[in-house]
This record gives structure tokens, sequence and C-alpha cells, in this order.
């Protein structure tokens, strides 16, 4: 088990939702929380909320400049938790580039960023717990996921990547995959959202995903094997069971 007493972890992407319910999950634990997203004004709600020690970075992590200067100003933090990310439903048939581009820029360019310039932090700090947050919609192609999909299916092949690269080190680096979990952002979506999870169920995933040793988590379970198994359907039966 994992101590959290005395640890300080940074939270990117923490002004709603799943992140928020996270850095209650971390802070009732007893670890000190940064919480980090564009949102100012909300990240100050959330801090003031938080039963221990928290305190708040704004930051846009599309913006390399700003994400340095988090980095400097986070310090000597014991883990990182990526949750920044933006979703619009999006079809090859009625494309949005600029809404693709941001989805890219902010799922998977902004965790680019920030493990660009704080990897190199921890690495001479001698230790390090990195967690990176895909999806189950990663595993294979999904109507309707152009551009969120893409930058989700990029981020867990980053996660494994570096998982690879500094097995050898002092760094530890886990992945979690939800899958539905109610938002903002789920909010725009048409369609029945099966084992849809609240925030904080999902959270609690997270937390306990963070307190052990192994490298990923899918949740929820019965619904991630459907995706976990795709990989290895013929393309027809791919799309006959997801293309409805």
């Amino acid at each position: 088990m994992r101590e959290w007493n005395g640890k300080t972890y940074w939270i990117v992407g923490a002004s709603e939702g799943l992140g928020e319910a996270l850095a209650h999950q971390l802070s009732r634990a007893g670890a000190s929380v940064i919480l980090s997203a564009r949102s100012e004004e909300r990240l100050s709600a959330i801090s003031a909320a938080l039963p221990g020690q928290s305190r708040i970075l704004p930051l846009d992590v599309t913006d390399e400049d700003a994400v340095i200067r988090a980095v400097d100003d986070a310090g000597g933090i014991d883990g990182m938790v990526y949750l920044a990310g933006t979703y619009w439903p999006m079809k090859a048939t009625d494309w949005n580039v600029a809404h693709g581009l941001q989805m890219i820029d902010t799922n998977l360019g902004g965790a680019m960023r920030v493990l660009g310039h704080l990897v190199p932090r921890m690495l001479e700090r001698g230790k390090g717990h990195i967690v990176l947050t895909g999806s189950l919609s990663g595993y294979r192609g999904l109507p309707g996921t152009v551009g969120y999909g893409a930058s989700k299916a990029g981020l867990m092949h980053l996660a494994e990547a570096i998982d690879m690269d500094l097995r050898d080190t002092p760094l530890e680096v886990q992945l979690v995959n939800p899958g539905f979990v109610r938002s903002r952002l789920t909010e725009q979506n048409d369609f029945r959202m099966p084992f849809i999870m609240e925030p904080e169920d999902a959270a609690r995933e997270i937390f306990e995903h963070m307190g052990g040793e192994g490298f990923s988590r899918n949740f929820p379970l019965a619904f991630s094997w459907l995706f976990r198994v795709s990989r290895i359907f013929p393309r027809w039966l791919h799309s006959a069971i997801f293309n409805r």
C-alpha cells in the first residue's frame, strides 16, 4: 500500500468532475494537493472545500511557457495525475477541425508538455509517481470519436512507452482507462451510455489503482472487457458490434 500522509500530488485537470472527486479522495487520505486547471475561481472553491492542505496553480496545458512556470511552481512533488481533457462528439461526416485539434492538443499535447518538463525534474530528485488517464475509447476506433479517440489512444501509447523507458529508474508510471463518467462533457452525448459512472465512483477506482503497483486499470470491469477483447476482433465483427 502506498503511504499518502506527507505526500504532495499535483492534479492537472482538477476543476470539476473526476479531477475534483480525486482531489477529495487524496486529501481525505492525507496527501497535500495542488490543483490545476484554467479556472482560478473554480479551483479556489474546490481548494476551500478540501479537508487537508491544498493550493491552486491555474494552468492552460496548451501554453508551453505556462507549463514550464507551473512545473517550477509545483516544486518537489511526489506525484502527478493528468486528467486535463476536452471532448466534443465528432463524426467524419460532420468534421470540425478546430474541435479536433483542440482535443488532440489538450488531451495528448498537454500531457506531452507537462511530462516533458516534469519527468527530468523527477529523475533529478530520484522519485516520482505519474498517472495518466486514457479511455476505453482509445482501444480501437469507434463511431463519433474523431479527435477524442485518437487523443486517448495516443495517451495510452505514451503511458506504455514512458513506463518501459522509466522501468529501471525510481519513477513509477500508471495508466487508468475509464468508460463513461458523468460530467459536463459527456452530457453532450445523444446516445445511451452503458455503465456510466458517477465521478466519485470513478475517482475511487483511480485512487485504489494508485495505491497499488499495477500498471493499468480499465473500468467498469465488465464493460472494459468488450473494448479490450475487441482488439482481436476482425474488422467486420468490430464494426457490427460498435457501429450501430
